[in-house]
């Protein structure tokens, strides 16, 4: 009798020790999953790079564009930088055609970027200003919220037609 009162005890704490071992894993396995799915689900902000669709926010006639290149920078554009682009999306009796090639600024980018007093600035979408060679804005209006970081690249003009400077 104390024989299977023993193996009884022994097959219980077994049990009892695997189920709570597997409730364990169990546990840290969905800890896991949930913390891998909030990395996944989470945007990456990145620089404005070669292929991204930008929107136009001035009134020269392109709604979207594409770039293709950004003149400086190995990485990427970020706001206040000049870019190579293609008209995707243009309203018909524009001054811009769809397919042509045009300089854009970038006035609104999804990326961070940080400012001397500590502070960043981030926009919800990523905007463009169609501008000359020579950085003179095509269109004569410019819609939305454009950031005080213009100033010190040199695009007074765009900062000038713009309502709202963030």
């Amino acid at each position: 009798m104390s024989a299977s009162f023993a193996s009884r005890c022994s097959r219980v704490g077994r049990s009892l020790l695997g189920g709570f071992g597997n409730n364990i894993h169990g546990l840290l396995s969905t800890a896991q999953e949930v913390a891998s799915s909030n990395v996944f689900t989470q945007q990456h902000r990145t620089f404005i790079q070669m292929r991204t669709v930008l929107k136009v926010v001035d009134n020269s006639g392109a709604k979207k564009v594409m770039c293709i290149q950004a003149l400086k920078g190995k990485k990427g554009a970020r706001l206040g930088d000049t870019i190579v682009a293609s008209v995707k999306e243009a309203q018909p009796n524009a001054k811009v055609k769809k397919g042509q090639v045009v300089y854009a600024v970038v006035v609104r980018a999804a990326m961070p970027r940080g400012r001397s007093d500590g502070t960043q600035v981030k926009f919800d979408d990523n905007a463009v200003v169609l501008v000359n060679k020579q950085g003179e804005p095509q269109g004569n209006r410019v819609a939305g919220p454009v950031p005080h970081e213009l100033r010190r690249k040199r695009h007074v003009k765009i900062l000038s037609m713009a309502k709202d400077i963030a």
